[in-house]
């Protein structure tokens, strides 16, 4: 079984990173510039609020930022404080 990291997706097209659960999808949207993946806006329906499922998001943008040798730069306030609760990952902060 796939970890629900490996199943957020890339979605260029949009400017966005998705993870479905539940027959919902949640997003985060990001503008890459330079190396920075800047992250705006994370969106998740309110059927899956409550459920981890904006961490998982979370933990799979950051492993896409890891792959791909790129920095994050949290604007969304829900990012930031995410961010702020897992000092593990601040080697990957602008």
């Amino acid at each position: 079984m796939a970890s629900a990291t490996n199943n957020v997706a890339d979605n260029p097209a949009h400017s966005r990173f998705e993870l479905a659960e539940d027959g919902h999808t949640a997003f985060a949207n990001y503008r890459l510039s330079e190396g920075t993946l800047t992250i705006p806006y994370v969106e998740s329906p309110i059927a899956l609020r409550g459920k981890g499922t904006a961490g998982r998001l979370l933990e799979g943008v950051v492993a896409h930022a890891r792959a791909r040798g790129l920095k994050i730069v949290p604007i969304c306030g829900y990012a930031v404080a995410w961010f702020q609760r897992h000092p593990e990952h601040d080697d990957i902060l602008k």
